[in-house]
């Protein structure tokens, strides 16, 4: 008697799984109720020459974490210099902000990549 029932079990767990693998994700909206497309892209590549700045919340001390994640992107061609971004309080990393100066070509992508292998897996573009 036990079998049709974890039979019918199986089957079902089987196929809400598949319903909800090829449901279509919801979509969100902004504040102004516009729709929000998100776009993956292999790599965000720099057409001109400028600064950005970069926060890198992984970073906690400016004598050990800044100089790893200034030697990172320093390893990269098109980077000209990593500076840290000023500090409330000198000795303490309570910014933890970078600022990237660059070449065109820079392949940000590849520089937040090559950060998250470092340690620092959580770097975002500050607009």
């Amino acid at each position: 008697m036990r079998s049709p029932i974890y039979l019918f079990a199986a089957l079902a767990s089987a196929g809400i799984a598949f319903y909800l693998a090829s449901a279509p994700a919801p979509q969100a909206n902004n504040a102004d109720g516009d729709q929000v497309v998100a776009s993956e892209t292999s790599s965000a590549v720099m057409a001109e020459p400028g600064t950005l700045t970069l926060r890198v919340d992984d970073m906690h001390c400016e004598f050990g974490c800044f100089p790893t994640v200034r030697k990172t992107l320093e390893g990269f061609d098109k980077v000209v210099s990593v500076t840290l971004d000023a500090q409330a309080e000198e000795g303490t990393l309570d910014n933890p902000q970078v600022l990237v100066t660059y070449e065109s070509g820079f392949d940000l992508s590849a520089a937040q990549a090559k950060l998250a292998k470092s340690g620092f897996a959580k770097s975002s573009i500050v607009p």
